[in-house]
């Protein structure tokens, strides 16, 4: 045993999480794998891979603004309504007024703003609870989208459908791939070498133990082969499609968030209202700022996933966003967020997106109905955060504290504040 712990520290050391963070990804791997052979193989074919990420791109942008939401302690039940009523106004305005797509889409980010603004000064200068601001907007946007839209259906240009139903193009020679897409896997490829020779370079700059060579191989030799063979589907599917559009946007908002969250005193601000808001206050966190921020940054991301949905089904229409509040909040709780706030991750609230939608992709593969995957799901979702909660408090093997856990920052040796101010002592906040 002691063997095998040695070996997963030399294999995760120096990384931001170690071996049992990757529980969750080992997770989703045997769903996909289980799938790939209950379905004979279709789990893992280039259209459907390319219509997984088409279809969930927008609930794992979702997932990102709602990781922060629930990290500083809030809720946001109005997503899929601003995501609605978003839609339907970005469709009517490039109907009625001829607006070109791409100024409709800065209208539409700009309702969005708006919107958080709205509900982001309810909560952070009223202090009403998130939960009955955003209940109240559920209601409103709602009945807003079904005004203005007259409850009819709003078709869109083709121009801006390239942002939900769009591919990157064929380029270059005809190698029966698409070039684009081959590339793409190839930087992606570079970057996880690149970081992992960073890393090295680090450690051995700070005088901290590297490992050894072949340790470092490993590390970089899994994701690698992935990552190419997601590249060599997503690029072999039918003439015409390749890596989607969305997918590009989902990707750039996961790195720019996840350094947010990380590398700044913005996002640690967030992580330290959500461990305790007071002690964050009187550190000097501005407290009412910072919820007001993370609500209008979950309204703009709705509406950036609002208008992707309508892109990819070419109209707005009264339906549009029902539960999707509810498939976001999912991905984010078993992507190994805290209930009660201060932990969290952007990469797992992904990570739990993704075993969401590959359950119920692989379901729906399997010809089950609509009315028992939503059951499924819902088992699934209760069973897995109470297994974890429960290995968790009995000290063993848990997926959620193995995300979360390594994001702790180490309690100061000295304390903030001197005892004798007799403040409460703040919890660490952590980096997404």
């Amino acid at each position: 045993m002691s063997r095998v712990k040695e070996l997963q520290k030399s294999l995760f050391a120096g990384t931001q999480s170690n071996a049992r963070q990757f529980g969750m990804i080992f997770t989703l791997v045997a769903i996909v794998l289980l799938f790939q052979v209950l379905t004979d193989g279709l789990t893992l074919n280039s259209s459907n891979l390319i219509s997984l990420v088409s279809q969930y791109s927008y609930i794992l942008i979702l997932a990102i603004g709602m990781l922060m939401v629930i990290v500083a302690g809030h809720i946001d039940l109005s997503v899929g309504s601003i995501a609605a009523v978003v839609g339907i106004i970005v469709a009517k305005v490039m109907q009625d007024y001829n607006l070109p797509w791409p100024l409709a889409i800065v209208v539409g980010l700009l309702v969005g703003a708006v919107i958080g603004a709205w509900q982001g000064f309810w909560v952070a200068y009223i202090g009403v609870p998130a939960f009955i601001v955003t209940l109240a907007g559920m209601l409103l946007f709602r009945g807003m989208n079904q005004y203005i839209g007259n409850a009819n259906t709003i078709p869109v240009p083709e121009g801006f459908r390239e942002i939900g139903a769009g591919y990157l193009p064929e380029i270059g020679p005809n190698t029966g791939y698409n070039n684009l897409t081959l590339l793409l896997g190839l930087l992606v490829s570079a970057a996880v070498v690149v970081r992992e020779w960073r890393l090295r370079r680090t450690r051995r700059e700070m005088a901290a133990d590297v490992a050894p060579m072949w340790i470092s191989l490993i590390r970089v030799a899994v994701p690698v082969v992935v990552i190419l063979f997601a590249a060599f589907r997503f690029a072999g599917g039918r003439v015409g499609t390749s890596f989607p559009i969305s997918g590009i946007i989902l990707g750039v908002l996961v790195v720019f968030y996840s350094f947010i969250t990380r590398n700044t005193a913005g996002g640690r601000h967030i992580y330290a209202v959500g461990g305790n808001a007071r002690a964050a206050e009187l550190s000097g966190v501005k407290l009412k700022r910072v919820n007001f921020l993370v609500m209008m940054n979950m309204s703009i991301l709705a509406a950036l996933a609002g208008m992707i949905f309508v892109a990819r089904s070419a109209a707005s229409g009264p339906q549009d966003g029902l539960s999707w509040e509810l498939d976001a909040i999912a991905a984010v709780f078993i992507g190994g967020a805290a209930v009660s706030g201060g932990l969290g991750t952007i990469s797992g609230s992904i990570v739990g997106g993704l075993v969401m939608a590959v359950l119920n992709n692989g379901l729906q593969l399997m010809g089950v109905g609509i009315d028992r995957v939503q059951m499924i799901k819902g088992l699934v979702l209760l069973l897995a955060v109470a297994l974890d909660v429960y290995n968790k408090n009995r000290g063993r093997f848990s997926i959620i504290g193995s995300i979360t856990r390594p994001f702790r920052r180490e309690a100061p040796a000295t304390p903030a504040t001197p005892v004798e101010t007799g403040q409460e002592p703040a919890k660490t906040p952590v980096a997404g």
